[in-house]
């Protein structure tokens, strides 16, 4: 039987970065980029904890910038 990581039900703004290999400065851009719709509402990102599934939404943003396609 082979037990993995336990699955966290939140990740700090830290965590998540360190997830996703991210600097913070990074990770903030990241979330800037695609999630928040204000700068108003980047006062509130230290602050904000993630779920497992926003992990996972970041991580595909973050490797779709890596490769990006063309359409076409």
């Amino acid at each position: 039987m082979v037990i993995g990581r336990c699955a966290k039900g939140y990740y700090t703004e830290a965590e998540a970065a360190r997830e996703l290999a991210l600097s913070i400065d990074d990770f903030r851009a990241l979330v800037r980029r695609h999630i928040l719709d204000t700068e108003e509402d980047a006062a509130n990102l230290p602050m904000t904890t993630y779920q497992p599934s926003d992990l996972l939404l970041l991580r595909l943003l973050v490797s779709g910038q890596a490769a990006p396609t063309t359409a076409g």
